[in-house]
């Protein structure tokens, strides 16, 4: 069993698409109390208040104790359980939108690092304002933005006492995301992946991964799929005698004549002139270098 204090905002209407509170409380627990194996919509940040206790994601686990916090994301199989000498007293917050996960990533938090240790100040903080949202005693619209400004301070919270290395944590976070993604189109791009599923691989939703390709790359993620699979045309186009249409199906296109745009468009002449200007060219370095004999009969 566990003492919760809870308020529950998930019933009604979202009015802030970019982030939006669903829920917040906290928790005293009793010893070895459990919650889980379970999935849950949304994200969920618990900050430890007191005790100790064991977060479990996948294969990882995390011993946990005051001071400490982990992220919970959306749609991922989690188990945490309360320390059976010393268990713990944890609040937590609740939330999503379509900006979540980029804000998560300035504060380092993401698929690749979901805890986090604070200062010791910050507990109270964080505290103070999950009791003022469940003391609140507001409605309708009133209450939605005041849930909403108490969301925002709790994460202008979290950034005020996380590490000062936070900054440098996020960028490397960025960072492995972009590598994440292009190692995923660099194994998936013959096949019809989408932008979408690019983003679903790496767990940020399509306009974060935008951000972070613009950011990093400077271009989005659907034109580095397109470059990458033209660029592969073109290789395709001077090292093989395939016909076009075969090369433009094993680099992700479902019609040559689409592809057969897109590379002139690139390129500057069709797939079939490439070929035979590139065939041209190696014909004369070839020639050039005496490695190729021409006979005249």
């Amino acid at each position: 069993m566990e003492e919760t204090y809870v308020l529950t905002l998930e019933d009604k209407p979202k009015r802030f698409s970019e982030l939006t509170l669903n829920f917040c409380g906290y928790s005293i627990c009793q010893p070895r109390h459990s919650f889980g194996p379970a999935v849950r919509p949304g994200y969920i940040l618990h900050f430890i208040l007191s005790g100790r206790g064991s977060y479990q994601v996948g294969d990882c686990h995390y011993e946990l104790k005051a001071g400490e916090g982990f992220l919970i994301e959306p749609d991922v199989m989690t188990y945490y359980e309360a320390d059976a000498e010393e268990p713990w007293s944890y609040l937590w917050i609740g939330f999503q939108g379509t900006r979540a996960d980029e804000m998560l990533n300035q504060l380092a938090l993401s698929h690749g690092k979901l805890t986090f240790r604070a200062d010791a100040d910050c507990g109270e903080m964080l505290f103070a304002i999950v009791q003022e949202i469940l003391r609140c005693g507001k409605n309708g619209l009133e209450l939605d933005f005041f849930a909403q400004s108490a969301l925002f301070r709790f994460f202008s919270c979290l950034a005020h006492y996380l590490p000062e290395n936070s900054t440098e944590d996020a960028q490397h976070i960025s960072n492995l995301h972009v590598h994440r993604a292009i190692e995923y189109i660099q194994t998936h791009y013959a096949g019809n992946i989408t932008v979408a599923d690019i983003a679903a691989h790496i767990s940020v939703s399509r306009s974060y991964l935008s951000t972070l390709f613009q950011n990093t790359l400077g271009q989005s993620p659907s034109e580095y799929l397109a470059n990458f699979r033209l660029t592969r045309g073109a290789e395709q186009l001077t090292i093989t005698d395939l016909p076009v249409s075969a090369i433009a199906g094993l680099c992700g296109y479902r019609d040559p004549l689409v592809f057969s745009k897109a590379f002139k468009q690139k390129n500057g002449m069709t797939p079939t002139q490439y070929r035979k200007s590139n065939r041209e060219a190696e014909r004369i370095t070839l020639e050039g270098s005496g490695r190729l004999r021409v006979s005249y009969r």
